[in-house]
C-alpha cells in the first residue's frame, strides 16, 4: 500500500498492541495484539508484581510482524513512531543496555513504607508543592528499595528507565526519558524543573543513573539496522513520541485542556482530568504529573485517579467461570450480566485485589464477594456485580477528584476493554452523573497519531483529530439512577467496614 502512515504501541500489563494509521486521514489501518493471552505478572510475594521487560520485547516483535502481515503496508512507508507504555515501572540497565533484574512494576507494594517515611522526613509541604504527591510506592522509591535490598544489583546500574524508555532504548540503542515520564516516577521538582535534590539525596539517588531529557513530541533517535531487521522494519524511522499510558490515552482522546477528562479500563481502571495549575491531594489519593502536552508557557497536568484491580478483575472471573480450559469470552460474560438486575440482587465486589490502592491511602484490602446467597446468586450474578463495583470504585475516587474541583459533565472514553460492555457503560453513566462519550480510538492508535505530531508532520493538535469520532453516548438514566444509588450505598458501607479492619 503507497502512502504515508504512523505505527503506535502500547505497551500494557496484559499485552502489547500495535497499531498502524493512515497519516492524511488518521484512519486505522489495521491493529494486531500479542500475546493471545495475558502477560505473566510475577508475584513471588505478597505485594510484588514484576515482569521481565525482554518479554515485553518479544511481544513488541511479533505485534508488528502481525501488523505488517495483515496492512500489507510497505515497511519504509511508515515514517514515524510512537510509544505509549504502563506507568511508574522501574527498569535497570547496566553499562552493556543489559536489564540487571524484572521490572517492578505499576501495581507492586514493596516500597509503600520508603515512600511514607519519605513523605514524613521531607515534610508534607515540600512533597505536596514541589513534588504534588507522595514519594508513595512509585518508580523512586523502588529503586530506594533496590538500593536497600539489592545492593549488588544496584550497584551494576548504569541508566534507571521507564517501561517506554526501555522499548524505546531496544530500538534506538539510546538511553532518553521524559519530563511526564520523571513526574510520574516522582523524579520531578515542579517548581523549580529540575530533578527533585532532597528527595535525590534523601534516597542517595545519583542524579547521575537519570537518562538524558527529551520533549514528548520530539526526534528520539532512530531504529538501528539491526532493530529495524528484527521488527521487519526499514532503518532510521525516527521515534518521535513516548508517554504513560494514562496520559497517552487522555491524547488520544483529545484530552488536552483545563476541565476535560478522559478514563480507560483497561487492567486498571483511571479517570485522567486535565488543569492549567497544580493540584494536590493532602491525602494522596489522587496524583497529579505533567500532561503530554506541557510546555513553560502553557503548563498542562493530569490529575489521575487509579483503580488497580479493574480488568484483572474481569480476566480473574473469566478464568475461573471456564471449564477444561475453554475460556469463556467477554462478550458472553456481558451477555449473562445483562439477564440481572442492577445491583446483582444484593451481591457486592470490592475490586481492590491488585496491590495497594492509592485511592484507600496505600490500603491493601483485597478483593472481595460479600453478601452472597448460595441459593439464588449465580454466575450471571458475579458477572455483573463485578462490572458494578468496579464502576463503583472509580465512582467513589470520582468524589476526590469532585472535591478538587474537577467539574465537568462528561468524560471521554476510547471504544475499547470494559468500555465495550453495555453494562459497564450504564453503571459508569449513572454513578458519576456524567455523560460518558465513546471514541473510535485506543492508547495504540493516539500513539501512532502522536508520532505525527512529533514528526510535525500534523501542524497541530487540532489537525491530528480531524477524524476522532464519538460514536455513542450514555446518558444518566433518572429511571434507573435510584437503584444504582441503593447499590453504591451498600457497596460503600461494606468498603467502610473493610477499611476500619485495617
Amino acid at each position: 500500500m503507497e502512502g504515508v502512515y504512523f505505527l503506535g504501541y502500547d505497551l500494557g500489563s496484559s499485552s502489547v498492541k500495535a497499531s498502524l494509521i493512515e497519516a492524511k486521514t488518521g484512519t486505522l489501518v489495521a491493529s494486531a495484539i500479542s500475546p493471545d493471552v495475558e502477560m505473566e505478572i510475577i508475584s513471588p510475594h505478597k505485594g510484588w508484581a514484576e515482569q521481565h521487560p525482554e518479554v515485553w520485547w518479544s511481544n513488541v516483535i511479533k505485534a508488528t510482524h502481525q501488523l505488517l502481515k495483515k496492512s500489507q503496508v510497505a515497511a519504509n512507508h511508515i515514517k514515524a513512531i510512537g510509544i505509549s507504555y504502563q506507568m511508574h515501572g522501574l527498569v535497570l540497565v547496566n553499562k552493556d543496555q543489559q536489564v540487571l533484574r524484572p521490572s517492578i512494576i505499576w501495581c507492586d507494594s514493596r516500597a509503600v513504607s520508603i515512600g511514607e517515611d519519605a513523605f514524613r522526613k521531607l515534610g508534607e509541604i515540600y512533597c505536596l508543592e514541589r513534588l504534588l504527591n507522595s514519594p508513595g510506592n512509585f518508580t523512586a522509591s523502588k529503586l530506594k528499595w533496590v538500593k536497600e535490598n539489592e545492593p549488588a544489583i544496584y550497584d551494576q546500574i548504569d541508566k534507571v528507565m521507564l517501561p517506554g524508555d526501555y522499548l524505546a532504548m531496544k530500538m534506538t540503542d539510546q538511553i532518553m526519558t521524559t519530563v511526564p515520564g520523571l513526574s510520574e516516577g516522582i523524579m520531578w521538582d515542579y517548581q523549580k524543573q529540575v530533578l527533585p535534590e532532597r528527595l535525590f539525596k534523601l534516597y542517595e539517588i545519583a542524579p547521575e543513573l537519570i537518562p538524558e531529557i527529551v520533549p514528548t513530541f520530539s526526534m528520539q533517535g532512530a531504529l538501528t539496522s539491526d532493530a529495524a531487521k528484527t521488527l521487519g522494519l526499514t532503518a532510521n524511522t525516527p521515534i518521535t513520541y513516548r508517554a504513560g499510558d494514562q496520559p497517552n490515552n487522555a491524547f488520544s482522546l483529545n484530552v488536552l485542556n483545563p476541565g476535560e477528562i478522559a478514563t480507560t479500563a483497561g487492567t486498571s481502571g483511571v479517570i485522567y482530568g486535565v488543569v492549567d495549575k497544580p493540584v494536590s491531594d493532602k491525602n494522596s489519593r489522587v496524583n497529579t504529573f505533567v500532561h503530554s502536552n506541557y510546555t513553560n508557557n502553557t503548563p498542562r497536568y493530569g490529575v489521575l485517579l487509579c483503580v488497580n484491580g479493574t480488568g484483572i478483575l474481569n480476566s480473574w472471573l473469566r478464568k475461573n467461570l471456564s471449564l477444561k480450559g475453554l475460556l469463556v469470552d467477554y462478550n458472553t460474560m456481558n451477555d449473562m450480566a445483562s439477564d440481572i438486575p442492577i445491583g446483582s440482587e444484593g451481591l457486592s465486589v470490592l475490586p481492590f485485589g491488585n496491590g495497594a490502592e492509592r485511592m484507600l491511602q496505600n490500603a491493601d484490602i483485597g478483593a472481595g464477594f460479600h453478601r452472597l446467597d448460595l441459593n439464588r446468586h449465580t454466575n450471571a450474578h458475579l458477572c455483573r456485580a463485578v462490572q458494578e463495583g468496579i464502576v463503583f470504585a472509580l465512582g467513589y475516587g470520582f468524589q476526590v477528584f469532585r472535591a478538587l474541583g474537577l467539574q465537568s459533565n462528561v468524560i471521554r472514553a476510547g471504544h475499547a476493554n470494559m468500555f465495550l460492555s453495555e453494562i459497564f457503560c450504564e453503571a459508569f453513566a449513572n454513578i458519576t452523573n456524567t455523560t460518558l462519550e465513546l471514541y473510535n480510538t485506543d492508547g495504540a492508535q493516539g500513539a501512532a497519531r502522536a508520532a505525527g505530531v512529533g514528526a510535525s508532520f500534523y501542524q497541530g493538535f487540532e489537525e491530528a483529530f480531524d477524524n476522532l469520532q464519538c460514536i455513542k453516548t450514555y446518558e444518566p438514566n433518572s429511571q434507573q439512577q435510584p437503584s444504582y444509588q441503593q447499590a453504591f450505598e451498600q457497596w460503600k458501607d461494606i468498603l467502610e467496614t473493610q477499611l476500619a479492619k485495617q
